[in-house]
C-alpha cells in the first residue's frame, strides 16, 4: 500500500508539473485558431502522461533497457495522440471555416446556403438556427416590402382622392365669393359634406395610424354578440333603405366576448357599409354569428359578385381598392351625410365614402388588436368577410 501511494505521489509530481507548465500556454491560446488551442490541450496531455510515466520509472529504479522500452511506447503514444488532435483540429477548423462561408448568405435574396462539409453536432446545430434566423429575415423583409409597397399605394391614392374634392371646394367657395351661385344654399350644403367627407378620411388615417403604431387603447368589457351585431344593423339600417338593400341576422348565437364594443361595431359597421356599397339593389345583406371551438365568428354577406382570386389574399392590406375601383362620385347636396354613411374606406366601395382604402385594414388592424382574426371568402353571388374573436371566459 505504501508503494502504491509513493507512484501516485511521483505520478501526480510529474503530470502537475506539465499541467503547471502547459495552463499558461493554454490560456494564451485561447483567442487563437481553435485547432491550435485542441493541439495544444493535446500536447500538455501527453507532456502530463509522458512524465509521470517517467517520474515513477525512475523512483522504482528501472534499468537502462526498460526504461528505453518505457520512453519508446510514450514516444509512440505521444505521435499517434498529436497527430489525431492535429486531424481533428483540421477537421473543426474546416467545418467552422464552411460554416463561416455559408453565415454570409443569411438574410441574401437566394436565402442560406448550409455547407456540403460534414459538420458536428454542435455546428451543425448553429446551422440550422442561421437557416431558421435566415428564412426569417426573409420573411421580414417581404412583409416590409409588401407594407412599404402599401404606404406608396396609400399615398398615391389619397393624393389623388383630396384632389377632386378639394377642387370642387375651390370651385363652389370662389363661386359664392364671386356671387355667381344661383342657388348658395345648395353649394354651402355640398360644401358641408364634402368637408364630412374629408374629416372622414383624415379620422380613418388617424385610427389606422394608432393601430400601426401599437397604440390602439381598448377597454374590454363582456358583451353579447347578439347586442354588437343590433347595434350595427341599427346603425346600417339608413343607409341599407337609401340604397335598397335588405339587412337580414341570420342565426345570431348570444355567444359572449370580451372585447371594446365600441371598436368591435365600428369594424361590423365598416364592413356593413361597405357590403351594402357593393350589393345591387333589391339584394341581401346578411350579418351572422356562431361558436367554434374557442372562437365567436361573425360573418358579413353581401351580394357584390365576388372578389378575384388574386385579390383575396390583398384586400385587408392598408390602400387595396381592387381592380374595378374608383374614384368616387361628388355627394350630392341633399344626400345625407351622417356618420353611417362614410365610416367605410374601403376598396371595394365605388360611391360614398373617401374611397381611400383603409376601411379593411382598420378592421384587421382592429380585430387583431383582439387577438382576434379577420378573413375573407367568396360565396355564390358574392363574398363573405369574417372576424373570428376568442370567447369570453366562462
Amino acid at each position: 500500500m505504501k508503494d502504491l501511494l509513493l507512484i501516485a505521489l511521483f505520478a501526480a509530481l510529474g503530470a502537475g508539473g506539465a499541467g503547471l507548465l502547459g495552463w499558461p500556454a493554454i490560456r494564451l491560446l485561447r483567442r487563437r485558431s481553435m485547432a491550435l488551442s485542441l493541439f495544444c490541450v493535446a500536447a500538455v496531455t501527453v507532456l502530463a502522461v509522458t512524465s509521470g510515466t517517467l517520474a515513477v520509472a525512475q523512483a522504482m529504479f528501472l534499468s537502462g533497457h526498460d526504461l528505453g522500452v518505457v520512453i519508446t511506447v510514450l514516444a509512440m503514444a505521444a505521435v499517434v495522440s498529436l497527430g489525431t488532435a492535429a486531424l481533428l483540429g483540421r477537421q473543426v477548423v474546416a467545418g467552422s471555416r464552411a460554416l463561416t462561408e455559408a453565415a454570409r448568405t443569411v438574410g441574401s435574396d437566394t436565402g442560406f446556403t448550409a455547407p456540403v462539409h460534414p459538420l458536428g453536432r454542435e455546428l451543425a446545430q448553429l446551422s440550422e438556427e442561421l437557416s431558421t434566423t435566415s428564412a426569417r429575415l426573409a420573411e421580414s423583409r417581404a412583409r416590409e416590402q409588401s407594407l412599404e409597397q402599401s404606404r406608396r399605394e396609400l399615398v398615391a391614392w389619397i393624393s389623388h382622392d383630396l384632389r377632386t374634392p378639394l377642387a370642387g371646394l375651390r370651385a363652389m367657395a370662389e363661386a359664392l365669393e364671386d356671387g355667381v351661385a344661383e342657388e348658395p344654399d345648395r353649394y354651402l350644403r355640398r360644401i358641408r359634406t364634402e368637408v364630412e367627407r374629408l374629416t372622414g378620411m383624415v379620422d380613418d388615417l388617424f385610427e389606422l395610424s394608432r393601430i400601426q403604431a401599437g397604440t390602439l387603447s381598448l377597454s374590454l368589457s363582456r358583451v353579447s354578440v347578439y347586442d354588437l351585431v343590433d347595434d350595427a344593423l341599427a346603425g346600417a339600417h339608413a343607409l341599407a333603405r337609401q340604397r335598397g338593400v335588405r339587412l337580414e341576422g341570420r342565426q345570431v348565437e348570444p355567444e359572449p366576448v370580451e372585447v371594446d364594443s365600441r371598436e368591435i361595431t365600428r369594424v361590423l359597421g365598416n364592413l356593413l357599409v361597405n357590403a351594402i356599397r357593393s350589393t345591387p339593389q333589391d339584394g341581401v345583406v346578411a350579418v351572422s354569428a356562431r361558436r367554434e371551438a374557442d372562437e365567436v365568428v361573425l360573418s358579413v354577406t353581401d351580394g357584390c359578385g365576388g372578389i378575384p382570386a388574386q385579390d383575396l389574399t390583398r384586400v385587408f392590406e392598408t390602400g387595396w381598392r381592387g381592380t374595378a375601383a374608383r374614384t368616387p362620385r361628388p355627394a350630392d347636396p341633399g344626400e345625407r351625410s351622417d356618420r353611417s354613411d362614410r365610416s367605410d374606406l374601403s376598396g371595394r366601395s365605388e360611391a360614398g365614402g373617401s374611397g381611400a382604402g383603409l376601411g379593411l385594414a382598420i378592421v384587421r388592424g382592429i380585430v387583431e388588436a383582439h387577438a382576434g382574426r379577420a378573413r375573407v371568402h367568396n360565396v355564390a353571388g358574392g363574398c363573405c368577410f369574417e372576424i373570428a374573436l376568442p370567447s369570453a371566459r366562462s
